[in-house]
């Protein structure tokens, strides 16, 4: 893979004059077309060899092209202390530009895998562990629009030690961004491992780029020109859909999770007082533990519309400290959430240790709604599966407690809550012509719902079916599973 840095690549001053006006022209074109329409974002990851000039090749880049479109985002190995208290990818996510916007990242997800794996901190299973988790991370960027170029900066031994002898001599050199596991010591080590990811990670939707940076003129041209021709060929290209399969065997009825819930369960009006302060009183408890400061909490709700999910929402906050939660209701995405990947928002909004974020519907829309209402394609809701699954998994990793609920009701019980909404003047604001318009697609939203729970409950994030025929048996039910939720997650 790395056998090109061996051979000396040089480029004349002067053709290296000649074709940079004709690059910087192409790349400010490019960038305003895509400021225009806004087909797709780039994202150029800069890794390698400490003294290969990967900071000296970006300000060129900065040089030649519109910086009002291009951003920087350089992130170092000791995490921020916002960044610690939130899962690894956090912060890469919630940096991603919006279509129409290229930004350039030092420091990239790599970063931590491959720096552990040359100091010999991680063996070689949970190394490609880590690399499988990139590969779907990156694989999700390239169906959400994302162009991804990964350029790796490599030099010869000899050539490495003379640049860092003269980077140690510097009095400027405050300003490079070593990162101390490339360096003349870790060189061998740095470029197996270098090796390794290439060979795991460099894919048909982001390969890595090898560029010989012993000379600067050679380095900074292959990169320009590598990505002008990247950037044209993406916007020429109309965005491909993968096939995929059907969901549904036509022809065959399938009774689903969703479509098996007893909804004959009741309880007392007396029960319930006492069986609600019980469960509240213990959900306090377990929030205001001290174990708890080390994990955090995310709450989803779906469910039929009028099946009270705000309901029950409401009698989970009232056993919460209102400094350590945030419901979040998640509407249709606003202009600037759709410029960015569909999970984005998502990411931005997950609590840090210690907190609870609870979703009054989530990242489940695009498997019922979008696809339901034909908002988005079936290429997008089928692949969204595996993204949500990958995405809880990294949640769930970090010590996030995920609580998943569907709220069932009958369609004549939704037929009679809808009714008493509008007879209601306080309750008026709940009702919708979207709502009554759902409702004529509910055998259509009950098989979606039946999709969902098969192909996202699991073990580390599995959903809680509930009965909310009445309300009340609801209430009691969400609290009593946050509590054994946080129970099991605290003391085993």
């Amino acid at each position: 893979m790395f056998q090109s840095a061996a051979i000396p690549q040089h480029l004349h001053t002067k053709e290296f004059s000649k074709r940079v006006p004709d690059l910087r022209a192409e790349l400010l074109k490019i960038q305003h077309k895509l400021r225009d329409d806004k087909a797709f974002s780039t994202l150029i990851l800069v890794g390698g060899l400490d003294g290969a000039g990967k900071g000296a090749a970006i300000s060129r880049l900065f040089e030649w092209m519109d910086n009002r479109y291009l951003f920087c985002n350089a992130y170092q190995m000791k995490a921020t202390e916002e960044e610690r208290l939130r899962p690894y990818f956090w912060r890469y996510w919630r940096d991603l530009p919006a279509r129409g916007e290229t930004a350039i990242v030092f420091g990239s997800w790599y970063q931590a895998p491959m720096r552990e794996a040359v100091k010999g901190e991680l063996d070689d299973d949970a190394f490609e562990r880590e690399l499988a988790a990139i590969n779907r991370f990156e694989r999700m960027l390239a169906y959400e629009n994302v162009l991804l170029l990964k350029f790796w900066f490599t030099l010869p031994k000899d050539e490495q030690k003379k640049r860092l002898e003269a980077v140690a001599a510097s009095k400027q050199k405050t300003r490079h961004f070593l990162e101390e596991w490339t360096d003349l010591k870790h060189h061998k080590k740095a470029l197996v491992a270098g090796e390794k990811v290439a060979l795991h990670t460099s894919t048909g939707f982001a390969p890595w780029i090898v560029i010989p940076a012993t000379d600067p003129h050679y380095r900074d041209l292959a990169v320009g020109e590598t990505i002008l021709a990247a950037m044209n060929k993406r916007h020429e290209q109309h965005h491909m859909e993968p096939v995929s399969a059907p969901a549904i065997v036509s022809g065959i009825t399938k009774t689903s999770a969703v479509d098996a819930i007893d909804l004959t369960e009741t309880i007392s009006k007396s029960d319930y007082k006492k069986e609600v302060e019980h469960w509240q009183g213990r959900l306090a408890q377990l929030t205001d533990h001290k174990k708890f400061q080390k994990i955090s909490l995310v709450s989803v709700f779906q469910g039929n519309d009028a099946a009270g999910k705000g309901g029950s929402i409401r009698r989970v906050t009232q056993a919460l400290d209102p400094r350590n939660y945030k419901v979040y209701p998640i509407a249709a995405p606003t202009e600037e959430e759709k410029l960015h990947p569909y999970l984005w928002r998502f990411w931005r909004r997950l609590p840090r240790k210690g907190h609870i974020a609870i979703f009054d519907r989530s990242w489940y829309e695009r498997v019922l709604v979008e696809r339901v209402e034909g908002f988005c394609s079936e290429a997008d809701w089928m692949r969204a599966y595996n993204e949500i699954n990958s995405f809880e998994a990294e949640l769930a990793d970090f010590g996030i407690v995920i609580c998943k609920f569907w709220l069932a009701i009958s369609e004549e019980e939704q037929l009679q809550r809808f009714k008493a909404r509008e007879e209601t003047a306080y309750k008026n604001y709940k009702i919708t012509e979207e709502d009554w318009r759902n409702r004529l697609k509910w055998d259509q939203y009950a098989t979606a719902a039946g999709d969902m729970v098969d192909r996202t409950s699991t073990r580390y994030a599995p959903w809680t079916l509930v009965s909310s025929q009445d309300k009340k048996n609801a209430r009691v039910k969400v609290l009593e599973q946050h509590c054994k939720a946080l129970e099991r997650a605290m003391f085993g």
